[in-house]
């Protein structure tokens, strides 16, 4: 089938195209029926021609006699004669003995292919004269041996044209192929209107959902359906659940993120119109550096949001990379505001060539969420530690703290967009840990805040779970030492 009739048929309907899968089927079955029924009628219009040669030779065979010493054949003239004329053609014979001194008819008959048993009668095939004749042959033991001969057994054979058999085949096989064909026609009409019927739900369903608004979401009723056509319609409703939670999520987006942006424009006007209505250079110089520092808040907001949209809505990306480099990378991009505040960070390097499976930019950015909220509550010269573990059911990049900590209170509810814990310093938005969240669930994962076995401090474990595909790139967890 070539590429053109391909995407041909992928363009035609449903019912055309199963009409057309079907064709070919039916087309085999009819074609291995005409075989059938050409067999049948073979053996039909052989059997029933060959118990008029078998009659013909039984005639011949009664009519010979040994009573006056030799070899005397009576031939039925008559029944040669209707034979003929049921036979559409001409008849053969012959008569001889086992020793050749007799012989009657038609001397170049074909002989059988092999001696026929004695008083078995044996039907076959040959030519003579270029035409296709059907032979019965049969020999018995005479009872007199006629004067002179040397055998004990006469041959007889009767022929006859296959012409007449040839033409009652075909006619019987041209009626059963119109017959056959009108069935097949009448099953093709009869599939299309049965195809259509059954295929009239999902036209309903088409015109149902075309008349929907565009902003109507709501699941579509399977009752009616049929229950081949209900496990596309609840994927359908699926999809249609999982749109409704995106739009959802994004409206919760925008709320928050103009919330918060106004929130920032309302407040840098107010210093603008302050700085205006003040004469003293002082306090112009303090709206100055205060209106510096609102900007610096609102330009990290605007990051944070962005890469918060980015982690909802982003493509996930997933392939494999290598994790010693990928932690290095993290800490080196936050190890000067780790001196700046004189706390000790590190990593756990884990077995050289471990490797994860996902997308290596949004885990990147989670882990520095992680890092910089480690960094930013953590005390001066306190410890963070980066470091990550993987085994036969998934990956989980771990942050440890020896900071305040949280209360449970605490642990259950952050990660919420705009959610900031107690002891969370001024400039924050709580927005670190909703993208992490984000990130996480984007992978199939989860983000798991829980208390340090010494109890001071914070553990932040992002998991997501490793696909079939790439275990064979499965870390199994063994970590090298602390740098």
């Amino acid at each position: 089938m070539t590429s053109r009739l391909r995407d041909r048929l992928r363009r035609t309907s449903l019912w055309l195209r199963m009409l057309l899968c079907m064709l070919p089927i039916l087309l085999l079955v009819t074609a291995i029926e005409l075989w059938m029924t050409r067999q049948e009628a073979l053996e039909s219009a052989n059997a029933a021609y060959d118990r008029s040669l078998l009659g013909a030779l039984k005639s011949i065979d009664a009519n010979i006699s040994t009573a006056s010493g030799g070899l005397s054949v009576e031939l039925p003239y008559t029944l040669f004669e209707f034979f003929e004329l049921t036979a559409s053609g001409q008849v053969f014979f012959r008569v001889a003995t086992s020793d050749a001194l007799v012989e009657l008819g038609s001397a170049d008959l074909p002989a059988p292919p092999s001696p026929p048993p004695v008083g078995l009668p044996v039907f076959y095939d040959a030519m003579y004269f270029g035409e296709a004749v059907r032979l019965v042959a049969y020999e018995r033991v005479l009872e007199q041996t006629p004067h002179g001969a040397q055998g004990r057994s006469v041959m007889i054979q009767v022929g006859e044209s296959t012409r007449s058999r040839q033409a009652f085949t075909q006619r019987f096989v041209r009626s059963a192929a119109i017959r056959d064909a009108i069935v097949l026609v009448f099953l093709m009409l009869g599939a299309a209107l049965v195809l259509r019927v059954a295929l009239s739900p999902l036209a309903r369903l088409a015109r149902e959902v075309e008349a929907r608004a565009p902003e109507d979401l709501t699941h579509i009723d399977n009752q009616r359906l049929p229950a081949e056509i209900s496990p596309l319609v609840g994927a359908v409703n699926h999809h249609m659940a999982r749109i409704q939670d995106l739009m959802a999520q994004q409206r919760q987006f925008l709320d928050d993120a103009s919330h918060q942006l106004r929130t920032h424009l309302t407040t840098l006007q107010m210093q603008v119109d302050y700085a205006k209505r003040e004469p003293d250079p002082y306090k112009i110089r303090s709206a100055l550096d205060a209106l510096g520092e609102e900007i610096g808040r609102a330009s990290r907001s605007s990051q944070q949001l962005l890469a918060l949209g980015r982690s909802d809505s982003v493509a996930v990306s997933m392939s494999a990379f290598e994790l010693e480099p990928f932690l290095r990378e993290v800490a080196l991009s936050w190890l000067p505001q780790a001196r700046a505040k004189r706390i000790d960070l590190g990593i756990r390097t884990p077995q050289p060539g471990a490797f994860a499976w996902g997308d290596r930019t949004l885990l990147r950015e989670a882990l520095s969420n992680l890092v910089n909220n480690a960094i930013a509550y953590n005390r001066p010269e306190g410890t963070v530690t980066v470091y990550a573990t993987g085994d036969d059911r998934g990956w989980r990049l771990n942050v440890v703290d020896d900071g305040p900590g949280l209360s449970n209170e605490e642990r259950d509810t952050l990660g919420q967009r705009f959610r900031r814990g107690a002891n969370a310093a001024k400039g924050g938005f709580g927005l670190g840990l909703a993208i992490v969240r984000s990130i996480a669930e984007r992978h199939g994962g989860q983000l798991h805040l829980v208390a340090t076995e010494s109890g001071r401090g914070l553990h932040a474990i992002v998991s997501w779970p490793q696909p079939s595909a790439p275990r064979q790139l499965a870390n199994r967890g063994e970590q090298g030492p602390s740098t």
